[in-house]
């Protein structure tokens, strides 16, 4: 597999986590001196350099592998690119994009050329669009379709890296939100904040709306005429604030402290169903979410090609079992 942006730090999460599973990940980026240096880590890795305005070199960074994980933000600059070298290599593409215009770009521009090319392609296959999308899709289980989706997160602190703060200069005020069964802009309506019951140890907060991938993702493929996405208001202090460091680690594996809770709630006519998902640090966490979900595309267990969400493609509820407690604890709550 190449890892597009492999020297990024949620790129040197993926890159560890295909290491452990036993995969030879191809290291890809734009610059050769960070490459060179992760030789450190990884002496016995290919490294190619590639850069996304040089179709040749991306071609030539995927050449012999079965996907591509792009961890190169920001998205809006990379998801079309790399998917449009992708194709042409006949191989299967992920991404981390929370980006909703990145996200959208893909299903709406791709999805025919994917299925005719037997690729399958899932964008945003991580903590922001993957996660919330196979919860929500494990929580309707049954259900034909829901009234509502609402996804709340809570953080105890954010820390952004130097890619979040990128991407957020590129995206301010890019907003979609899925209300009344129709996908619209928002940037300047937002929606009101509320009060949050989260499980402990985080408890009541108030949240603020934040739509992000899953807006987009989940409204592909499950029946509901209302997704709502919300997030805490002290992590969004930190993100605004210039002067809050980049996450640091806390242990060995590289992970900061941070902690997260992601909780979602389905909702159809008097009955409710929710699902809650627990962890630390939100970038080391996506990197076993898309790693799990390369290996099944690559393993055959994708249930379609095209342009897909996680929950579309996957069983939702086997593919959260399968991420070890040591990164994710998700259990079901009473609503």
């Amino acid at each position: 597999m190449t890892v597009f942006g492999a020297y990024g730090h949620t790129g040197r999460f993926v890159v560890a986590e295909l290491s452990k599973r036993g995969w030879i990940p191809i290291l890809a980026g734009r610059d050769a001196a960070r490459l060179h240096a992760m030789r450190t880590a990884y002496p016995g890795l290919e490294m190619r350099v590639a850069d996304v305005a040089e179709p040749h070199l991306l071609d030539a960074a995927i050449s012999g592998s079965a996907a591509v994980i792009n961890c190169a933000g920001p998205f809006v600059d990379t998801v079309v690119p790399v998917m449009e070298a992708a194709l042409r290599a006949g191989v299967h593409y992920l991404d981390l994009a929370a980006e909703q215009l990145a996200v959208l770009t893909i299903f709406e521009r791709f999805d025919a050329q994917a299925r005719n090319a037997g690729v399958t392609a899932i964008p945003a296959m991580a903590f922001y669009g993957g996660l919330g999308d196979l919860m929500a899709t494990a929580a309707m289980a049954d259900w034909e379709d829901a009234d509502e989706i609402a996804i709340a997160v809570a953080l105890d602190s954010w820390r952004p890296t130097r890619g979040t703060r990128l991407t957020g200069e590129r995206n301010r005020g890019r907003r979609f939100v899925f209300s009344h069964d129709t996908l619209e802009r928002a940037d300047l309506s937002p929606g009101r904040g509320r009060r949050w019951a989260f499980p402990k140890p985080f408890g009541e907060l108030d949240v603020v709306p934040l739509p992000l991938a899953e807006t987009i993702t989940i409204s592909r493929h499950l029946r509901t005429p209302e997704i709502l996405m919300f997030l805490n208001e002290a992590p969004l202090a930190d993100l605004h604030n210039p002067e809050t460091p980049p996450p640091t680690p806390a242990d060995e594996s590289g992970r900061s402290a941070q902690r997260f809770v992601m909780d979602v709630i389905v909702r159809r006519r008097d009955a409710a169903r929710r699902l809650v998902a627990q962890g630390r640090d939100i970038y080391a966490s996506s990197a076993p979410i898309v790693v799990e979900a390369a290996e099944r595309v690559i393993n055959g267990l994708a249930r379609k090609t095209g342009v897909v969400a996680a929950g579309d493609t996957f069983d939702a509820g086997d593919f959260l079992n399968a991420l070890s407690s040591a990164h994710l604890e998700v259990g079901r709550f009473s609503a």
